[in-house]
């Protein structure tokens, strides 16, 4: 099947009320054994994939490394890959489209590309980040594959509680309106866990939502009933594979109590 057919299969996946689960994996390891568990997609994590080579998150890790990982995973799995490209590794437009091309190469049919500052603090301007959208989708165009750009805002994700989510609720949706004009395919808004806040984005925004279920947010069925299109598990696969490295080897080396 061709990166163009598989990217199409890819963006049919998401489906509001049909939530398309992803459980991130880091490696082609993780995808392979993800995969064997009857997922439609693989999603990478920038925090563990990261973390699986040593580095912190936040495009500490290179991004010819990253794109390396990348390509294994892509090569391993008989399924769409999305890859978790964080702000593209460049403040600048001109490389911005270079690294979209790149993990278009690597095989990717989709991206996760967010509005937080790395290295700084608070979100972009949504002009400027719609212009950051732009690149990439006309990046993508360039390759002729049809990218699933993932907007992700942070909005609910700067260390705000759910108690003030309902106050963030209108820079969220004007975020989605704009990044949907840009190009992009998707709305990511981590943090944002409560169901009458859920249902209300996923009602007045053309983007598929996606949520980040790290034992907070709502079940499958209730994100499904909310009008959900995808449902991703972050950096939680990860530590819960780490846990069980770690009991594995206290129970091994009678470390454990």
């Amino acid at each position: 099947m061709s990166q163009v057919s598989i990217a199409e299969r890819f963006t049919a996946l998401h489906r509001p009320g049909a939530p398309l689960i992803l459980y991130n994996a880091w490696d082609a390891g993780s995808a392979r054994a993800i995969a064997k568990a009857g997922a439609k997609a693989i999603a990478t994590g920038s925090w563990s994939l990261a973390a699986a080579q040593g580095y912190a998150d936040g495009q500490e890790i290179p991004l010819e490394f990253a794109l390396q990982i990348l390509a294994r995973i892509a090569a391993g799995v008989d399924l769409p890959v999305t890859f978790d490209f964080e702000t593209g590794y460049s403040q600048t437009r001109v490389n911005l489209a270079t690294n979209t091309e790149r993990v278009i190469a690597a095989g990717a049919v989709g991206v996760n590309f967010e509005d937080r500052r790395i290295g700084g603090t608070g979100l972009l301007p949504a002009e400027e980040q719609a212009e950051r959208i732009a690149t990439l989708r006309h990046a993508a165009q360039a390759t002729g594959v049809p990218l699933f750009i993932n907007a992700r805002t942070d909005v609910f994700f700067q260390g705000s509680k759910p108690l003030d989510h309902p106050a963030l609720m209108e820079e969220a949706l004007e975020r989605a309106h704009i990044y949907a004009a840009a190009g992009a395919n998707g709305l990511f808004v981590p943090g944002l866990v409560t169901p009458e806040l859920i249902g209300t984005l996923c009602a007045e925004t053309l983007l598929p939502v996606n949520i980040m279920q790290t034992g907070k947010a709502p079940d499958n069925a209730t994100l499904a009933g909310l009008s959900v299109a995808r449902v991703s598990h972050g950096p939680m696969p990860w530590i819960t594979a780490m846990n069980g490295v770690t009991e594995a080897a206290q129970s091994a080396l009678g470390t454990d109590g």
